[in-house]
C-alpha cells in the first residue's frame, strides 16, 4: 500500500502571473481611456468658452442700446403778421425743427416714417411725417422736420390773447420714430423712439427763448 501511494505522479504546478505583470497588461487599456477622455473633453471645453465668449459680447457690445433723439433747434418760417402783430386771418405757418438721431450700437438703426405732432395750449395744430432712413452704426444723422401749422387755430385759442401780451408763445412737440436694430443678421430688437419738446419763442424776434425735451424708449 505504501509503494503504490509514492508511485502517484504529483498535481502540476499552476502558474499564476504576478502582480507586475497584470498592470503591464491594463496599461495599454488605461492608456487608450486616457486618450478618449482628452479627446471628448476638447471639444466640450471649447463650446463652454465659445458660449461664454457670446454670452459676454451679448451682455457687453452687442447689447442694444437706446438710440437719441435731439432736438437741436426750432425755425419759424411763412409767418405773416398784421399790424396788431398777430398772424393774418387764414395765413399759415411753419416751423421747421432741426434734428439728431444718434445711434451709440454697433449695428444700424433702421427707422420708418416718422411721426411729429405740434400742440398750442393743449390743441394739436400741426402734424409733420418724415420719410424712412438709416442711422450707421455708432453714428449721428441729421434731419430736418417741416410742420405747417395751422394759424386759425392758434388765434382761436382763449390764451392767445395772454400770450400775445407777454410777447411769447408756448408750443409742445410729439415726435415718434420706430424702427430696427439687427446684429449681425442674428439679434432682431424693435425699437420706438418717443420724445416729447416744449418750445418757447418770441413772437416778433422769433427767437428761441427755451427750449426742454424728454425722451422715452421703448425696446
Amino acid at each position: 500500500m505504501v509503494d503504490r501511494e509514492q508511485a502517484r505522479p504529483l498535481a502540476p504546478a499552476i502558474e499564476r502571473p504576478s502582480s507586475e505583470e497584470d498592470d503591464t497588461s491594463l496599461q495599454p487599456q488605461k492608456q487608450a481611456h486616457k486618450k478618449l477622455i482628452k479627446r471628448c473633453a476638447c471639444p466640450l471645453i471649447f463650446l463652454l468658452l465659445l458660449a461664454i465668449v457670446i454670452i459676454v459680447l451679448i451682455f457687453t457690445v452687442f447689447r442694444v442700446k437706446d438710440p437719441v433723439i435731439t432736438m437741436n433747434g426750432v425755425k419759424i418760417t411763412k409767418l405773416e403778421l398784421s399790424n396788431t402783430m398777430t398772424p393774418q386771418s387764414g395765413a399759415n405757418m411753419s416751423l421747421v425743427a432741426d434734428v439728431s438721431v444718434k445711434n451709440p450700437n454697433v449695428a444700424s438703426f433702421r427707422y420708418s416714417n416718422t411721426t411729429t405732432s405740434l400742440y398750442y395750449r393743449g390743441i394739436m395744430v400741426g402734424e409733420a411725417r418724415g420719410p424712412p432712413g438709416r442711422a450707421k452704426a455708432r453714428r449721428t444723422i441729421r434731419m430736418n422736420v417741416t410742420i405747417d401749422v395751422i394759424a386759425d387755430r392758434v388765434v382761436s385759442s382763449p390764451d392767445f390773447r395772454t400770450d400775445l401780451g407777454s410777447g411769447l408763445m408756448t408750443m409742445s412737440s410729439f415726435s415718434r420714430v420706430p424702427g430696427q436694430v439687427k446684429i449681425l443678421n442674428l439679434f432682431k430688437r424693435h425699437v420706438v423712439v418717443k420724445m416729447n419738446c416744449s418750445t418757447t419763442f418770441n413772437i416778433s424776434t422769433q427767437a428761441i427763448k427755451e427750449q426742454s425735451c424728454l425722451r422715452k424708449v421703448k425696446l
